[in-house]
């Protein structure tokens, strides 16, 4: 390399600069004046260097060549510019990492620009924040959508014995006295008057009867008589109230709402016209009616004869026509003030504990509501498996029964298949037996059955048993003495059956009724939504029957996506439905 001599006495002679190289995708401008002799030109060529005395303004220079870059060191040159020169950012963002000068003319209407969209953003996410709180804070609800059921989704293993831990803890019961709850109970001067009702059918209508007794003697602002239990048609049963309820826990818990008491009162001595006499009944009362309706129709003739009779009263009070407050009365009465006698509990306790023990070990076990009795069968009017002789029997009977209906019979073939597609037939002890294994119980599920006397016998139940052999009922985990003391009166043994069917892990229906309903709602509102309450979907097993070349595999994976919803989630209680299954929108809360 050759250095530049000072020539401050002669004058330099001017070198021709060398041409630029052009390069494909990497060539730059030419650099001019200072930048150019400071960088040098691109590519391969001889360079150009000022001297050291030339870039501190001393003396007059000349430019001599230096030897071009090594192939090494040329690539280790920048080729591109930095990203700020390539993709220009706006004035405030250069301003802020330091590549731009803040004092420049178009920095403060950037900053104002800038400073404009954070404060929209700062705006919109105080805005959404209450929104997305509230989602990630949302109870574990499903929805209707048309006849099905949408649930949130849970990052859990799916359990056959439990539902959802986020089910269980969303919600809670609150239809309990609370001890600062403000009484507005009247004094015993100023009540309308007395009201007496006669609870029909069996032990679940009754129950039913009464929390809705309770009810319209609060909306009138009346003192209610005891009820008493109507002797039932089909199990001939005179079950007394005090001979199932506790009657002293019944009348103390609900003392701050409702004025109950024991018997007529002495003042009135025609007491045989409260069960014969029309003009101490009130009849013809719609069903579900309204709270209106007692208030116009009722109450006048209450406070005119002072004590009142009203039957029948099955189903006389309905849901979406009344307070909030009443129907959070009528959880309250069943869920809290109707209690069974403690020996109905304690002996209830010892069949829990029994199936939980069977195999040696605790294990969970199943409770199903077989209901196949001969008059469920006849009373559906569908069409079963069995031999002429039983078909021509069961005819025989519900021609017997149900002359009207019946007629010749004729146009009952037609009806019970429509009836069968439409889900509305009781299943049959082998069509719960296929749906269990689809679902994946297994062989060794221990079963609590609580039934009456199945229609068709040990054939008709041969088909589940070969299933589930563990198959026991309340009469073989008793002793004989143990049941016998029961045996006086029917309710108590459906009580029992009412009590294990409550205690179990899983609760299986295989048709309609008050008591599969009680249960459910038993369980949602007592167990938080966490034990599984089964409802089958009766209409699948029509699909199962009806096509004989559907595989296994797929009726599996049927049975699988319909049932995963119909296990007792919590659901809003949409119009038109009794809060006595699903009690959540009137009596429980956000846990």
């Amino acid at each position: 390399m050759f250095w530049p001599t000072n020539t401050s006495l002669k004058r330099p002679r001017r070198l021709p600069l060398p041409p630029t190289p052009r390069h494909s995708s990497h060539s730059h401008r030419p650099r001019h004046g200072r930048a150019a002799a400071r960088h040098g030109s691109g590519g391969g060529g001889p360079r150009l260097q000022l001297p050291r005395e030339a870039r501190r303004g001393g003396g007059h220079v000349r430019l001599i060549p230096v030897p071009p870059l090594s192939p090494r060191r040329r690539r280790r040159a920048p080729l591109l510019p930095p990203l700020h020169q390539r993709w220009p950012l706006p004035a405030p963002v250069r301003a802020l990492l330091a590549l731009e000068d803040p004092r420049s003319p178009s920095t403060p209407a950037s900053y104002r620009i800038l400073l404009s969209l954070l404060t929209c953003l700062a705006l919109a996410a105080l805005v959404s924040v209450p929104s997305v709180w509230s989602r990630l804070n949302a109870p574990y609800l499903c929805r209707k959508d048309g006849i099905r059921l949408r649930c949130p989704g849970v990052n859990e293993r799916t359990s056959l014995w439990e539902n959802p831990h986020a089910a269980a803890t969303s919600w809670r019961p609150c239809a309990e006295r609370r001890s600062d709850e403000i009484s507005d109970l009247v004094s015993e001067n100023e009540t309308s008057g007395y009201i007496f009702i006669h609870a029909e059918g069996g032990l679940n209508q009754q129950r039913i009867a009464i929390c809705n007794a309770v009810a319209i003697a609060k909306i009138m602002n009346a003192t209610l008589i005891l009820p008493v239990l109507k002797q039932d048609q089909i199990w001939k049963d005179q079950t007394k109230f005090e001979d199932i309820f506790d009657v002293d826990h019944f009348i103390n818990y609900l003392k701050y709402d409702v004025r109950i008491v024991r018997d007529i009162p002495d003042w009135f001595t025609e007491k045989d016209e409260l069960f014969t006499s029309i003009k101490r009944t009130v009849k013809n009362i719609p069903k579900y009616a309204s709270a209106q309706f007692y208030v116009d129709n009722v109450l006048p003739r209450i406070k005119e004869k002072k004590i009142m009779s009203i039957k029948p009263f099955v189903d006389r009070l309905g849901y979406d026509n009344v307070p909030m407050k009443i129907n959070r009365l009528r959880c309250r009465v069943n869920y809290h003030a109707l209690k069974f006698l403690p020996g109905i509990e304690e002996m209830a306790d010892k069949l829990a504990t029994r199936m939980r023990n069977r195999t040696g070990n605790v294990n969970p076990y199943m409770a199903l509501h077989l209901r196949f009795e001969k008059g469920m069968v006849g009373l559906s009017f569908c069409d079963f498996v069995g031999t002429r002789d039983e078909k021509a029997m069961m005819a025989e009977y519900r021609q017997k029964q149900w002359p009207r209906r019946f007629k010749n019979g004729s146009h009952l073939w037609p009806l019970a298949l429509q009836k069968r597609k439409e889900g509305r037939c009781p299943l049959e002890p082998g069509e719960i037996g296929f749906i269990l294994r689809a679902m994946g119980y297994t062989k060794e599920t221990q079963i609590y059955v609580a039934s009456g006397q199945v229609y068709g016998g040990s054939n008709r139940m041969a088909p589940l048993r070969n299933m589930f052999p563990n198959l026991v009922t309340k009469e073989d985990l008793a002793s004989k003495d143990e049941i016998e003391h029961f045996k006086k009166h029917v309710t108590s043994l459906a009580a029992l059956d009412f009590l294990v069917c409550l205690k179990s892990d899983v609760f299986v229906m295989t048709h309609g009724g008050n008591f599969a309903k009680l249960i459910i709602g038993f369980r949602r509102y007592m167990g938080r939504h966490r034990l599984k309450s089964i409802k089958p979907d009766k209409g699948l097993m029509s699909k199962f029957f009806g096509d004989p070349y559907m595989p296994w595999a797929t009726f599996v994976e049927d049975v699988m996506i319909t049932h995963q919803t119909r296990t007792g989630l919590p659901e809003a209680t949409f119009p038109h439905y009794d809060l006595w299954e699903n009690p959540l929108s009137h009596c429980m809360c956000r846990a």
